[in-house]
């Protein structure tokens, strides 16, 4: 979006992507754009994304909001080309004039959009619709650029992304596309994915992962939880033992792999019961990063119409699992103190392991060397941690 809009002459836009998958998100979002209006009321606002899809008339009737721009063609430069251009002011000028892909060490790629399952709790495919893959050709020329542009790990990203190809000519899978980008892109160091669905990652792509130093061994599930009865009424696709054996089966193949996981507390009928097995499940799968969240009623969802859990059980739940989490990741990170791995440094002295674990860089006290640039790997010597993120020293490479 930003490079299209920079493209098509915009200079002095605020671009707010929003997001539905919670009623807090888009609460969240409406009070951005009312704050951006407060600090700049001269600089159009230009609202996308699913809050937006969903609530188009809601959003255009906002005071604050220049334009709605739809979901499918936010990131078309016809679509910026069709806005009245902008003009830059002297207080903000930031960014617009760059590509996204230049001015990031990690670059997010998206390989597929929309999804075509209907989980009860769900209303994403309301604002991004059936499920889309996108040619294995463009991908590859999109990555091309993004190495050009010095991009040193790709994301695949998307909003289901293990149902990629099924929308395709020959139907290949998301484990064939991997395959095929690692053997064009012999330049590339990391790939990563972003989401996945346990239940449908296919053969190839669990062989990639075994066999492909660059393939980054770390996987985000979208779980949801631990409960093989909530589960059935979310109307997920796996239970409760596929993504056990999945996670076993994947740290049997290789053992640095590391999870996170989606998790929502207080679905509707969840009862103490069914939280424990999602408690359960953080060690029974060997999870480290959580993203925990109270159900949030979607309107238009199945769920709704289900006998509700308070709100204020659903977030106690909710606090509860995240201490869980958090005492699992404190684990991870202590028993990384004193090894020596390799990060790959983004801005600010930060930078990230193969397992997607937070490193802070720091200078050795008795030296004058400085924080590595981004985009550089850098040898560090883990030396301690915040219950975040890692602390650790460069050595000599």
């Amino acid at each position: 979006m930003r490079s299209s809009a920079s493209r098509a002459g915009h200079a002095n836009l605020a671009i707010v992507n929003t997001c539905a998958v919670t009623a807090e998100a888009v609460r969240q979002a409406r009070q951005s754009i009312r704050r951006l209006a407060r600090d700049n009321p001269e600089r159009p606002i230009v609202v996308t994304g699913c809050a937006s899809a969903i609530d188009p008339d809601g959003f255009s009737a906002m005071p604050e909001v220049s334009h709605v721009v739809a979901n499918s063609t936010k990131t078309a430069l016809a679509t910026w080309s069709g806005l009245p251009r902008t003009q830059a002011t002297a207080s903000n000028v930031r960014g617009l004039a760059a590509p996204i892909e230049t001015i990031h060490t990690r670059g997010f790629l998206e390989i597929q959009n929309g999804c075509d399952h209907r989980c009860t709790f769900c209303v994403i495919p309301f604002g991004r619709g059936a499920s889309r893959s996108i040619a294995p050709a463009t991908i590859l020329e999109r990555a091309r650029t993004m190495l050009e542009n010095g991009i040193r790990e790709i994301v695949l990203t998307g909003v289901d992304i293990t149902s990629y190809g099924s929308d395709l000519p020959d139907e290949p899978k998301l484990g064939t596309l991997v395959r095929t980008l690692l053997a064009a892109l012999p330049d590339l160091p990391r790939l990563r994915l972003s989401s996945i669905d346990c239940i449908e990652a296919d053969s190839d792509l669990i062989t990639v992962i075994a066999d492909e130093d660059r393939f980054m061994p770390h996987l985000h599930l979208s779980l949801q939880s631990g409960s093989d009865l909530i589960l059935k009424r979310m109307k997920r696709r796996h239970g409760r033992g596929d993504a056990v054996a999945f996670c076993q089966k994947l740290k049997a193949l290789r053992p640095d792999m590391v999870f996170g996981a989606d998790i929502i507390t207080g679905f509707p009928t969840e009862t103490e019961a069914h939280f424990a097995d999602s408690v359960a499940l953080i060690e029974d799968c060997g999870l480290t990063h959580l993203h925990v969240f109270p159900y949030s009623p979607r309107p238009g969802t199945p769920a709704t119409r289900m006998p509700q859990v308070p709100r204020d059980t659903a977030r106690e739940r909710a606090a509860a699992l995240r201490a869980v989490g958090d005492a699992a990741l404190h684990r991870h990170l202590a028993a990384k103190i004193g090894r020596t791995t390799v990060v790959l440094m983004e801005r600010g002295g930060k930078g990230r392991e193969a397992d997607f674990t937070g490193v802070r860089v720091g200078a050795p006290t008795d030296t004058a060397a400085v924080v590595p640039r981004a985009g550089s790997f850098v040898p560090v010597l883990i030396t301690g941690h915040d219950g975040r993120n890692l602390a650790g020293v460069p050595l000599d490479p």
